[in-house]
């Protein structure tokens, strides 16, 4: 069952982007609280320092109070600076403990191939979360999967995870979460040396392709017209 856990929030009154800057300078995080219940949005904001605590706390589930009415939210969205990694926003949804969410869950891989150990493959991770529906109050923490005797060649998919009864999976029971692969080998491209025959004309030019090649005179690897000039006063 998931832990809940209590944050304070506050209700922004002013939107523009000088505010949503002054927030920020000041340690804040801009967000807005929705739900399905309502077609309006809350613009809101939390500390950085309460940010913090909800994600050390280990829930997925949070007690907020928006105009004086408390919810249970969850984290829908996070938007992170590409650079720095610093949250810049968040969305909270509002839930019905009674009605059923859809979620996405972590996956933990357990074990080390043996097509990694014995095999000399290496270990793809194609997706590291699967989405599930459930009751809020449902809500794990994560789904482990044993890999220990994935070969070289194989692969596990979401459908091969041991999900409780209670869950209802979304994504794809073929899904590949992880697989065993070859390792990539860098070849080096084998250039292939040929000599390609060069004709002359009477003159000791070379000819360019396409040019008729009547009275021309081969010669190999193009030695220098003079010897070849030289040659023929012989």
């Amino acid at each position: 069952m998931a832990n809940e856990h209590k944050i304070e929030v506050n209700k922004r009154e002013n939107n523009g982007k000088k505010d949503v800057k002054n927030l920020r300078r000041e340690k804040n995080i801009p967000g807005i609280y929705y739900s399905s219940r309502s077609k309006s949005s809350t613009p809101i904001f939390i500390s950085h320092h309460e940010y913090d605590k909800a994600l050390k706390s280990g829930s997925r589930i949070f007690n907020i109070s928006v105009d004086d009415k408390k919810q249970n939210v969850l984290f829908k969205s996070v938007q992170y600076h590409p650079v720095t990694e610093e949250v810049l926003h968040v969305d909270l949804y509002g839930i019905d403990m009674n009605k059923p969410i859809n979620i996405k869950i972590p996956v933990n891989l357990i074990g080390t191939p043996i097509g990694v150990t014995d095999e000399g493959g290496i270990l793809n991770q194609a997706f590291n979360e699967i989405e599930i529906q459930c009751l809020p109050s449902d809500v794990p923490d994560l789904f482990e999967a044993d890999i220990s005797e994935l070969a070289l060649g194989s692969s596990i998919n979401v459908g091969n995870i041991d999900i409780d009864e209670n869950f209802t999976l979304i994504t794809p029971k073929e899904t590949v979460i992880a697989s065993v692969t070859h390792a990539m080998q860098e070849i080096e491209p084998e250039i292939e040396e040929t000599e390609d025959e060069i004709f002359l004309d009477e003159e000791g030019e070379p000819i360019v392709e396409g040019e008729s090649k009547e009275g021309a005179k081969p010669t190999e690897g193009g030695e220098d017209k003079q010897e070849e000039k030289a040659s023929e006063s012989k």
